[in-house]
């Protein structure tokens, strides 16, 4: 099980948000970079990172911290990255500078063709975000709610080539209330792909929660507000996920 922590971008900083209002974001550090760094030196074997101004934009907004953050990290881990990512020039360039994996979200759900292009073109480094309320998928930084299951649509993506699914209860995400275990269980049930998990991690006890379904198909955890305020101390959390998974050290 990885614990990934998330860096958003907003305006160049890193921040963030509840339940996607961009307006609501809290920033936690000026310097992306630095962030990164960081979180490398405390055991991170992954990092997701999010363009919010792309999100929101439908292009990408935040290069020059992405290109720190990659500069930070070096070849020492892989970066997912996310928001804006609407074409197949844009997927290239971000592989070519060093991220590991793209991920889809709004993009897929409004132009599977795109999608479905993209992870031919780009097979092994395409990933789907999808978020839901209420087992409905929410799109353009879930401000938008579409009549949408999210089995059904994860499964569609499952065949076209998706590399994994992440799946986000935007009814938690930022919030501290607890990761909705039932649903992201429910869906890791219905595919072959790796599900990753995003949205109200709080502490070790959601670690453990998730770590006990893990043999369900759930192979990580994307935390954000958890790390940055405290109520998740990540190299704990870390080392608990590869003590409850049998990895040795």
């Amino acid at each position: 099980m990885l614990i990934i922590p998330a860096i958003d971008l907003k305006d160049g900083k890193c921040v963030r948000l509840k339940q996607g209002v961009m307006t609501d974001a809290t920033v936690f550090s000026e310097d992306p970079g630095a962030m990164a760094a960081q979180w490398v030196k405390q055991g991170a074997r992954r990092l997701h990172v999010v363009d919010l101004n792309g999100a929101a934009a439908g292009k990408p907004k935040n290069e020059a911290a992405i290109k720190a953050i990659l500069a930070a990290v070096g070849d020492r881990i892989p970066v997912q990255l996310g928001g804006g990512i609407r074409d197949l020039d844009t997927i290239e360039r971000y592989i070519d500078s060093g991220i590991s994996y793209v991920i889809i979200g709004t993009a897929a759900v409004k132009t599977p063709g795109f999608l479905h292009d993209a992870c031919t073109a780009f097979t092994g480094h395409v990933m789907v975000a999808l978020d839901a309320k209420d087992g409905k998928v929410a799109v353009d930084g879930w401000s938008k709610m579409t009549g949408h299951d999210v089995i059904d649509l994860a499964k569609k993506f499952e065949d076209y080539g998706s590399e994994a699914i992440i799946y986000t209860d935007i009814g938690r995400d930022g919030m501290l209330t607890g990761v909705n275990i039932e649903a992201t269980v429910e869906l890791a049930r219905q595919l072959s792909v790796p599900v990753i998990a995003s949205g109200g991690i709080t502490d070790l006890e959601d670690v453990k929660a998730l770590c006990k379904v893990q043999s369900e198909g759930i192979t990580g955890a994307i935390t954000g507000r958890a790390v940055y305020q405290g109520t998740l101390d990540f190299a704990a959390a870390q080392k608990l996920a590869d003590q409850l998974s049998g990895k040795k050290e």
